[in-house]
């Protein structure tokens, strides 16, 4: 029996956008494991980009300051992501993200519309930036980051929910327009998980909340825990190499299987969005 043969070196060039904490940070790290040759990290609060200075691969992370919605900071964070690699752009994730609830019997239809856009548009300006750029190169891949309530919404959080089925809206026209150029586009839609949003929330609880809040986790995703920052990063990693070379077009539920629970009892109060 043959050896099995190890796993090629990722390569290229890599943005991810909302790259400071949590989803966006272990992503940024783990295609540092991988092996990217550069990965520019995209984050419009500049405390948060402070850990890339003193990661052991920060020769190979470029922050970037600024708005990912912004289509000039976009641009920006492919060339420098492209300049520090001396590579194509090789993967974009577009993770940015603005969490805010509404409902529309008591907030105004512009304001429900401009927060549908604020969660929107970083993946809209992401893209155009990255099928341009990989289109030209003719390879590349892009995974838009969405998430179950795309799919199973939560009470209170329609403006997040509709932006997100608009993601995977997105997700799979491009991967029809682009495929032939090269350039493969999927989602992955997440349920709960354990990041620095989420442990705020906690934190701003009583002990009885909180544990009501840990149960109620628990009950919705069958795998009886929300997920990690780490095991969104890998799905994410996995979707842009070579591996998954031959997928595209596709949503995949990275969510402890809490889509395909038939029902799912979590109230908006909980403030748990993705």
């Amino acid at each position: 029996m043959s050896a099995p043969q190890a796993r090629p070196r990722l390569g290229g060039a890599h943005v991810v956008t909302g790259g400071g904490r949590g989803i966006g940070r272990a992503t940024a790290e783990r295609l540092l494991q991988l092996g990217a040759d550069a990965v520019a990290v995209v984050e419009a609060d500049p405390a948060a980009l402070g850990w890339a200075a003193a990661h052991p691969g920060a020769e190979r992370l470029v922050p970037v300051h600024g708005d990912a919605a912004d289509q000039d900071t976009a641009e920006r964070a492919a060339e420098a992501a492209q300049n520090a690699a001396g590579t194509a752009l090789a993967g974009w994730v577009n993770n940015a993200a603005v969490f805010r609830d509404a409902s529309l019997h008591r907030t105004p239809a512009r304001q429900v519309m401009d927060l549908i856009g604020a969660n929107l548009a970083p993946a809209v300006a992401g893209c155009a930036v990255a099928v341009r750029r990989m289109s030209e190169a003719g390879a590349g891949a892009i995974v838009n980051v969405s998430s179950h309530q795309a799919r199973q919404a939560v009470p209170g959080c329609a403006p997040y929910a509709t932006a997100k089925a608009a993601v995977e809206g997105l997700t799979r026209a491009l991967a029809v327009e682009y495929g032939p150029h090269g350039v493969r586009v999927n989602a992955v839609a997440l349920g709960s998980v354990a990041t620095e949003r989420y442990a705020a929330h906690l934190a701003g609880l009583d002990e009885e909340g909180a544990g009501r809040v840990r149960a109620q986790m628990g009950r919705v995703h069958p795998l009886g825990r929300i997920g990690t920052a780490a095991e969104a990063a890998s799905a994410i990693a996995h979707l842009l190499s070579p591996d998954a070379g031959f997928i595209t077009g596709a949503t995949v539920p990275v969510d402890g299987g809490r889509t395909v629970l038939a029902h799912d009892p979590e109230a908006h109060e909980t403030g748990e969005g993705r």
